[in-house]
């Protein structure tokens, strides 16, 4: 995954040209994150030490996934955890992410033929033993329907966000701008929303995202970028925008593409706690939790929604 091997290169390409939303240096960035936060032995002994994995499961199972697609290889740690559990996996790709993981798998099968019988790819998942699936609220309901009878893992939108104090450097200021804007904003671990103390000076942060104004050479982004300003200024709303990403108050924790809402508070401890409790949020970003710059780049113990899916496969 780390190589320059030409049909690796010719796969993200492809990718990218399929999806537009995958740019080469965030397909990179997934992949570097996934390599060296997953891949790599010692952690993989680690994680798994504590859950008592066999080297042969006793009564193997198979798992059906659905996976999401708003990032590159968003599914993946997903099916390392039936991988590693020696579970099998029965996969429906989301159309928006199909290229890589299917490469990935197929480059397994040739380096050991067994990997054939352990996992597959379907567009109907039927007849399996449990299934792990993510999608947005909507779709959750559908998985609650056809799975919600079997052992399952659901998952629906969530997001993340940021609470300010104002004593933020301005390193950590640049890689707050990293956890808003990687991807485009599109992971559910980016920051779409800001707490701020009262008489919060915005003008540094809005600083350090210039140095994401590139995006406003992907159409995609730009497109979103003026439809939303437009709804802004068509609905006299208040907004700051340093001309390629637009900041404004709004009490929701979703944002658009390319906006980014705060709210203002007077009680730091009073925010992060009710926050905690909230199941629209994956990640809080703070002096107090998850470091500036790190939201993208999680561990192989932060599970989604908080659900952990080794203990999961290992009940199944």
């Amino acid at each position: 995954m780390l190589g320059n091997e030409e049909n690796w290169l010719a796969i993200q390409d492809r990718a990218y040209r399929e999806n537009q939303w995958f740019i080469p240096d965030f397909i990179q960035q997934s992949v570097q994150n996934i390599a060296n936060r997953f891949l790599q032995k010692d952690l993989l002994a680690d994680w798994v030490a504590g859950y008592g994995v066999p080297d042969s499961p006793l009564h193997p199972k198979t798992v059906g996934l659905v996976m999401a697609g708003n990032i590159p290889l968003v599914g993946f740690h997903d099916f390392l955890c039936v991988f590693i559990s020696g579970h099998s996996s029965l996969i429906k790709t989301s159309s928006k992410d199909e290229i890589l993981i299917k490469h990935l798998v197929q480059k397994l099968i040739e380096w050991d033929v067994r990997v054939q019988d352990r996992v597959a790819f379907a567009e109907r998942l039927n007849g399996c033993d449990g299934y792990i699936a993510t999608g947005s609220n909507n779709s959750g309901r559908y998985f609650d329907y056809y799975f919600g009878k079997y052992p399952h893992i659901i998952r629906r939108n969530r997001t993340s966000v940021a609470v300010l104090d104002g004593k933020e450097t301005p390193k950590e200021l640049q890689a707050l701008a990293s956890d808003i804007q990687l991807y485009f904003g599109l992971g559910c671990r980016n920051i779409t929303q800001l707490y701020v103390p009262e008489g919060y000076d915005f003008i540094p942060l809005l600083d350090v995202l210039k140095s994401y104004d590139y995006f406003m050479d992907y159409h995609k982004y730009k497109h979103n970028f003026d439809y939303h300003l437009a709804l802004l200024i068509m609905g006299n709303k208040y907004y700051m925008s340093n001309e390629s990403i637009i900041l404004t108050e709004n009490i929701s924790a979703f944002s658009p593409v390319s906006q980014v809402h705060y709210q203002f508070y007077k009680d730091k401890a009073s925010v992060l706690e009710s926050l905690r409790g909230n199941s629209d949020i994956q990640c809080i970003v703070s002096h107090e939790n998850t470091p500036f710059g790190t939201a993208q780049s999680p561990s192989l113990t932060d599970y989604a929604d908080g659900v952990d899916t080794m203990e999961f496969l290992r009940n199944l």
